[in-house]
């Protein structure tokens, strides 16, 4: 999991920092390779009622975003909270994710969700794009999704090989890679 710490308005703490990485690890340790990237901010908030903190989650996940926020007067308290409502987030996704492969129709080899296939890049965006099967099956892959490749060595008509599955609104490619 990629880490991001900021700091904002304030100097980060040795005993801050040690909880993030506490904390980071519990959520590797839980869900291995669903979170692929994980910012934490720490900003002091002297300008709102309360004073105090603010403790931002920003976790990527396949498909989806996770943010978490917090505010309070001491910082380990709140990195302790918003871990854990992230935390509690994370097990919903899971769940829905486990819940959805039950009613999915069984998974076969080939260019169908759960098998690997063979496809070209179609089009491509700044951070996604769309894979053309050879079963003709557009597919969504994101560049989280690249393994020993990545966005500015693809280019349109690459030929790749990828895993699929059903994402929210279709065809998701799990992992991509150059063929």
């Amino acid at each position: 999991m990629d880490l991001k710490v900021e700091a904002r308005n304030l100097d980060m703490r040795n005993g801050w920092q040690e909880k993030i990485e506490e904390e980071r690890e519990k959520i590797i340790r839980h869900y291995a390779n669903l979170v692929l990237h994980l910012r934490v901010t720490i900003e002091a908030t002297p300008g709102y009622k309360e004073g105090g903190y603010e403790i931002s989650l920003v976790a990527s996940v396949p498909n989806d975003t996770v943010v978490v926020k917090r505010w309070g007067e001491k910082v380990h308290p709140l990195l302790v909270e918003s871990f854990d409502i992230l935390g509690l987030q994370l097990k919903e996704i899971v769940e829905k994710k486990q819940n959805h492969k039950h009613q999915a129709s069984p998974k076969t080899q080939g260019g169908v969700p759960g098998g690997d296939a063979s496809g070209t890049v179609q089009r491509m965006f700044s951070e996604y794009g769309f894979i053309m099967t050879h079963d003709n099956q557009e597919v969504f892959f994101h560049a989280n999704a690249l393994k020993d490749v990545s966005m500015d060595d693809l280019e349109e008509g690459a030929a790749v090989n990828l895993a699929m599955e059903d994402g929210i609104k279709g065809l998701q490619a799990v992992w991509v890679k150059a063929a």
